[in-house]
């Protein structure tokens, strides 16, 4: 399995990369057909933050699974520890899931849909929409996978584009994926209707799901 570890605002030692290549034999034991381990480190430099202060991400593509998991710490190594300890966790829900299909049948998690309410607007929040945005100027360019951070003009905002793509599902495969990748949401087309949609935690055992579609092809179901 390739491993490769990434620092953000900060540098990775050398001592810090052996304990990744040692430790990541949990990840092949549990996934042997893991082809790559992205594993990225990043410092927060607010000193309020000092318990925190190290973020470890693992992102682990293994056949045409990804599964991801993060955690935060005052130190890499025991950021390490607690982002290994849920990876590990969902690498194993992911093997008894293949498991389960092989056999025939796949365990199904209760999902309450509930009332899916829109976001606000930009009528209604009085947030204007930038004519010209440099996002997106550059959204055309982008390749399956590939990503671009763009600075909004002076200010702070900084909105990262990505092109992914993904084949249809049903919700209840959109909501296995979510908790791979250890997410409160996940983009993906509706197997069933064709349709854009995002399933999300609302509470505990509880999802929503937001289907999008044009006033035009609502009309023509009709």
């Amino acid at each position: 399995m390739e491993i490769v570890v990434t620092g953000r605002h900060t540098q990775i030692k050398q001592r810090f990369r052996d304990v990744v290549e040692n430790k990541m034999n949990r990840v092949t034991a549990i996934a042997p057909d893991a082809q790559r381990a992205q594993v990225v480190v990043t410092h927060e430099g607010n000193p309020r933050q000092a318990d925190t202060a190290k973020k470890v991400e693992i992102t682990v593509i293994a056949g045409r699974t990804v599964v991801r998991a993060e955690a935060s710490s005052a130190d890499e190594f025991s950021a390490l520890d607690l982002a290994l300890d849920k990876l590990t966790l969902r690498l194993r829900r992911s093997r008894d899931r293949r498991k389960d299909h092989r056999r025939g049948y796949t365990t199904l998690q209760p999902v309450d849909l509930g009332v899916a309410e829109p976001p606000a607007t930009a009528e209604e929040t009085d947030v204007e929409e930038p004519s010209n945005s440099p996002a997106d100027a550059v959204a055309g360019d982008l390749g399956p996978g590939e990503s671009v951070e763009v600075q909004v003009g002076d200010t702070p905002i900084v909105i990262r584009r990505k092109l992914h793509i993904a084949e249809p599902m049903t919700i209840d495969e959109a909501l296995y994926e979510m908790e791979l990748i250890g997410h409160d949401f996940f983009l993906f087309v509706n197997k069933e209707t064709k349709r854009p949609s995002v399933v999300y935690h609302r509470h505990g055992w509880s999802y929503g799901v937001f289907e999008i579609d044009t006033p035009e092809n609502v009309d023509k179901a009709k």
